[in-house]
């Protein structure tokens, strides 16, 4: 164990996270804006919406992701805003990686404004991989106009913990010398894959930072999170060992899918619709995960005979958001023989709502007549892209629909 230890430290990887990102790419187009307390929002034309990201002078009156345009502008009245352009994030998000790909093939993507790096072998003819971190962002910032932040480390969760150490435009190094003075202090929310649910039930049982966490008992923390808890110890004590993908390997995938078998039968539309609304939730964040858009929707039902129906609808128009899922999954449900009318159906024991026929979602599309809105599906889109960054930020049961409280 020890020695595959050793093995393990002697890797160097970085990760990279872009500074303000969305705010940051509006910057570049409103220059006359960098001086100003400045935010993007989903909707800044009739100030209905929320903030989507903001840049720094705006950060220091309070403002935070995800709240309302009109609490922002309380709290900052000469708040400038800017509506989102998702193409836009996507294309710099291109160049950015392309960036990374100069001094590592193994570039891994976690998000549209953060990648991993492993640099291990890269070292001989770049330097270290403080001096790689440092070069990577001198470099993003005299050819693109964007700052990011880096962490070095030896592993990927230190390395992701170390980017948000010190912001903005700082390069962190955590290493196996200084990993306890760095983050064993460190608030048990600000451990990675540590939501608020989860640092809640820790905070229960004594433990309220890292280093708590880092020396508890797997075995009892096995029995009271389950599989989970010896993984945090692990991450905690520097032990992860998950490798850096290469930039070549990210498949191109078919569909994107979510499934579920209830416990009791759903007989009304209201459980029908509670239960489609969780499961097009799911499949529209990993579909913006991916950058991608399905054309097509397909739901399967069945019933506790285990008879099973499938049917599916193609659309003029790719679709990455809960809503328009939502919508066409209950249209298909609805127009199935399992509808008895009067808000009744045949009892079902499964549903399983699929995304077919994917595309990038930078495909150009021509919206049709009978489509929704384009401002209300950009709307939707902004509004589900902010409760990303907060399930991103404080885990996936952070936020979720009404529907589903």
């Amino acid at each position: 164990m020890e020695r595959q230890l050793n093995l393990l430290t002697k890797r160097t990887i970085l990760h990279c996270d872009m500074n303000g990102y969305f705010a940051s790419v509006e910057l570049l187009d409103h220059p006359e804006l960098i001086n100003e307390p400045m935010a993007v929002a989903g909707n800044p034309n009739n100030r209905h919406g929320i903030i989507l990201a903001k840049n720094e002078i705006a950060k220091k009156y309070g403002i935070v992701t995800a709240e309302t345009i009109m609490s922002a502008m309380r709290k900052c009245p000469d708040l400038k805003l800017v509506e989102p352009h998702h193409e836009k994030y996507k294309q710099y998000s291109d160049y950015i990686n392309e960036i990374y790909l100069r001094y590592t093939d193994m570039v891994e993507p976690f998000s549209i404004d953060e990648s991993w790096l492993d640099v291990t072998h890269s070292k001989k003819l770049y330097g270290n991989g403080t001096d790689i971190a440092n070069e990577i962002r001198r470099t993003v910032k005299s050819e693109l106009g964007l700052t990011l932040s880096a962490g070095v480390s030896y592993n990927k969760i230190f390395a992701k913990m170390g980017s948000e150490y010190r912001k903005p435009d700082a390069t962190t190094i955590i290493s196996e010398n200084n990993y306890k003075t760095i983050i064993w202090p460190m608030n048990i929310e600000k451990m990675f894959y540590v939501g608020a649910k989860t640092a809640e039930k820790l905070r229960n049982i004594g433990i309220n930072n890292i280093g708590e966490l880092a020396l508890c008992n797997r075995d009892f923390l096995q029995e009271y999170l389950g599989k989970a808890g010896p993984e945090l110890i692990k991450y905690a004590n520097g032990e992860d060992e998950s490798p850096v993908s290469l930039y070549s390997n990210r498949e191109k995938i078919k569909s994107v899918g979510n499934g579920i078998t209830f416990a009791q039968n759903l007989k009304t539309r209201e459980e029908i619709l509670k239960a489609v609304t969780g499961l097009s939730d799911l499949v529209a964040f990993r579909l913006r995960r991916y950058g991608m858009k399905c054309s097509g929707v397909k739901v399967e039902i069945k019933n506790p005979y285990f008879k099973t129906i499938s049917r599916q609808r193609k659309l003029d128009n790719g679709i990455n958001t809960a809503q328009s899922i939502k919508r066409i999954a209950m249209d298909i449900i609805d127009a199935t023989e399992y509808n008895l009318g009067n808000d009744k159906y045949e009892p079902i024991r499964l549903i399983s709502i699929t995304g077919i026929g994917l595309k990038d979602e930078k495909t150009n599309e021509q919206l049709s007549f009978f489509t929704q809105s384009i401002k209300e599906t950009e709307r939707e889109e902004a509004i589900e892209r902010a409760m990303d960054e907060i399930r991103e930020k404080y885990g996936k049961e952070s936020i979720k629909f009404a529907q589903l409280i």
